[in-house]
């Protein structure tokens, strides 16, 4: 008995350990671990907004129901891939399962190679698997977690969810050219400045780093707060 007693304890210890081993890429783990000691940087007004998310989020959890995240802004080439990557990334950080991100634009470009590069920069592996002019990548921010499929396109197209979904509007072009989502269950304002501003400037680089450490603040600071 008490070595089947000893056997349950070692091994609730061992399952313990595990559920605390980082699940992301170290670099990846290190920018959230650093990241969650500056929620004090963001603003009251984006700490609501940001927790309208989370109350949407918390409440699909609850009912044992799939979170479901399209972040949309007009040409899905920049900010709403960051979000979703980020979002993606920051939900698995907290371990907050059945949390699906998806990203589209209200027009196709491509997704912009400075954002790949600074994503890549933080620490996220960002592949093309192909060379056409909206080229689909694969992105991964864990050894052992599932690839996003990242490309550029409409936020009605697949693979994105067509019902039941919490859009998140990440420009304000896009929130004024989408009153109604079509086929959302919960609409959410959450602008950034477009990085795009600094392309072609010596500033460049800085900006589309500095951007996605915004929105990955932001996108842990939402996850931390889904009960």
């Amino acid at each position: 008995m008490k070595y089947l007693i000893t056997f349950l304890i070692v091994n609730s210890l061992v399952m313990s350990l595990i559920a605390q081993q980082p699940v992301l890429f170290p670099s990846l783990q290190s920018f959230f671990d650093e990241a969650k000691n500056n929620f004090n940087q963001i603003p009251t007004v984006r700490k609501a907004a940001l927790t309208e998310i989370s109350e949407y989020v918390s409440q699909k959890k609850k009912l044992s129901k799939e979170i479901e995240l399209t972040f949309i802004c007009t040409h899905n080439s920049r900010r709403s891939h960051i979000s979703q990557i980020m979002a993606q990334a920051a939900a698995t950080y907290y371990r907050i399962g059945n949390v699906y991100c998806y990203s589209g634009g209200t027009e196709v470009t491509a997704f912009n190679l400075n954002a790949v590069n600074a994503l890549r920069n933080i620490g996220f592996e960002i592949a093309a698997t192909n060379s056409s002019a909206n080229p689909v990548y694969e992105v991964k921010y864990g050894s052992s977690t599932p690839k996003l499929i990242a490309f550029s396109k409409v936020y009605t197209s697949l693979p994105n969810p067509q019902k039941d979904y919490g859009a998140v509007l990440t420009c304000s072009q896009a929130d004024a050219s989408c009153p109604i989502v079509q086929g959302a269950d919960g609409r959410f304002k959450l602008p950034y400045e477009d990085p795009k501003l600094a392309d072609g400037t010596p500033q460049q680089d800085n900006v589309y780093t500095e951007r996605c450490k915004q929105i990955g603040l932001e996108m842990l600071y939402l996850f931390s707060q889904v009960k």
